[in-house]
């Protein structure tokens, strides 16, 4: 079963309420996030973890953005974008000729971000197998859907969420209180099983099509596996 992977974005913002408001408004989009408020060890743990998209302020405690733009370079070519205030020219250019794939300069429109940060992942992610593909799970965030196969699931929103954070990494075990943080918004409180009716729920429809991507892990919680079929 092939899987369209959720796009992982490392956000490194060190003013508070500006990386609140990336952090919000990409996950909200779909996107894993991961955030950092310094620049030092940036570079390592993209080295480490490779995220598919860095989203890099330029001034920051420790190492500025532009140093570590040029580290990362020197073993990597993930998409950067670089996010700053100072908006001199030179800046521009030297920022682009550290190998910055865009720069953005604040204040910044976060749907114009949005727009520049899914233009670029289309231009750098690996090609999707065309929608439709047999066995294809695809998970489209924008329009709130899910096709496998190019037939859509009918999901709730609770469903949506779910599925949305299983499959931000196939394999990985998510506890049940992982997986109530991500399907509730409202943060009501609900029982850790109500996560098993809302997984039964999704095994039935996955059934339907004639696939069970969904494994329980016992005592521990549940993982979306790349090649369980029904």
């Amino acid at each position: 079963m092939a899987v369209t992977a959720v796009a992982e974005l490392l956000i490194v913002e060190d003013e508070p309420k500006i990386a609140a408001a990336l952090r919000d408004w990409f996950a909200a989009a779909g996107y894993a996030i991961r955030l950092s408020d310094s620049g030092d060890g940036v570079a390592d743990a993209v080295r480490a973890q490779p995220p598919d998209l860095l989203l890099l302020d330029v001034m920051l405690p420790g190492e500025d953005g532009l140093s570590i733009c040029r580290r990362v370079r020197e073993f990597s070519d993930l998409p950067i974008i670089l996010v700053t205030a100072r908006v001199e020219e030179i800046d521009r250019l030297l920022g682009l000729d550290l190998g910055a794939d865009d720069y953005v300069c604040k204040p910044f429109s976060l749907r114009e971000l949005g727009a520049r940060v899914r233009a670029l992942l289309r231009r750098t992610r690996p090609a999707a197998r065309p929608a439709g593909a047999e066995d294809e799970v695809v998970l489209d965030a924008d329009r709130f859907e899910v096709r496998v196969a190019g037939k859509a699931l009918a999901l709730t929103p609770v469903e949506f969420r779910l599925l949305r954070r299983l499959m931000e990494k196939p394999g990985k075990v998510y506890s049940r209180s992982q997986l109530l943080d991500a399907s509730y918004e409202d943060h009501r409180v609900v029982s850790d099983r109500t996560v098993d009716s809302h997984i039964r729920n999704l095994r039935r429809k996955f059934g339907e099509v004639g696939q069970d991507p969904i494994a329980s892990v016992y005592g521990v919680g549940f993982r979306f596996e790349v090649g369980r079929d029904g």
